[in-house]
């Protein structure tokens, strides 16, 4: 389950004023999945340590721009929140992948969401990226724990 990481861009352009929304969504987005890879690293055996911390470092890096670009843009950035409910108990290595894939999958659905409300090359690419990466890893997390299909037909599209 290694995949190579895929950062982000370190610079960030101001995010234009009819896509904040959708921005911000992401960015809560990032921070619950962040949150998640923590707290499933507890249940998880060292053989998924390498995964664990691409996807933790990728989001934790997309998380850092996002928030510049809203700083840019003269926005604040919505802060994370103390802890996240995850959507079912995390009690073992098979709940802690399920979780994980459903983290990936909230991320592709919110920066989905910022390609339908946004014109902005600049943005459009930086969320086509954010919303494939999540994907893959979901798709990985899927077929770690099992589950079929594996894949999304359409990922991002909101259930």
């Amino acid at each position: 389950m290694t995949q190579q990481p895929t950062q982000p861009s370190s610079s960030a352009k101001a995010v234009p004023e009819d896509s904040v929304d959708a921005v911000q969504q992401a960015l809560g987005a990032e921070h619950a999945a962040i949150w998640i890879y923590g707290l499933v690293s507890a249940f998880l055996p060292g053989s998924f340590n390498n995964a664990l911390n691409e996807g933790a470092t990728t989001h934790r890096a997309r998380r850092d721009t996002v928030e510049r670009a809203l700083n840019a843009a003269n926005v604040a950035p919505k802060p994370a929140e103390a802890a996240y409910v995850p959507p079912q108990p995390v009690t073992d290595q098979a709940s802690s992948l399920a979780v994980l894939a459903i983290a990936e999958s909230d991320a592709t659905v919110a920066w989905r969401s910022v390609l339908e409300h946004t014109d902005d090359a600049d943005l459009r690419k930086t969320a086509l990226e954010a919303l494939t990466s999540s994907a893959v890893r979901a798709t990985r997390w899927r077929k770690a724990a099992g589950s079929t299909p594996a894949a999304s037909a359409m990922p991002g599209q909101p259930g």
